[in-house]
């Protein structure tokens, strides 16, 4: 996992930070469409705005999003870096869980072969 490692930790664990909070999960789908600003992010969320921007700045912390800000509108955008790193990661556990569960499956019928 060394070469996820990014200054501060590493950027698989600020993503699993981040993906964690359903709320930011709910926010990074959203910003699949496409950029949102502040408000727009917002909306959708029963929460005061100050606690719902901490979320966008563990979002943007992380590096799962991006933002820009044109006089007093922010605009945030998805930033698919974080997420290809994940994949990753997760293609490598997948690809050891598969080849684990070939080589029991190979070992009972083995088993099964010798019973016979």
């Amino acid at each position: 996992m060394a070469k996820y490692a990014g200054e501060g930790g590493s950027v698989l664990d600020s993503v699993f930070q981040a993906l964690a909070d359903p709320t930011r999960r709910q926010v990074v789908e959203r910003l699949t469409q496409g950029p949102a600003t502040t408000s727009d992010l917002a909306r959708p969320f029963d929460m005061a705005l100050p606690s719902f921007t901490q979320h966008l700045h563990v979002l943007e912390q992380s590096g799962l999003v991006t933002s820009e800000k044109t006089g007093r509108v922010r605009t945030y955008r998805l930033a698919p870096r974080p997420l290809e790193h994940l994949d990753t990661w997760l293609a490598a556990q997948r690809a050891r869980w598969t080849r684990r569960l070939d080589q029991l499956d190979s070992l009972l019928y083995d088993l099964k072969e010798q019973e016979r």
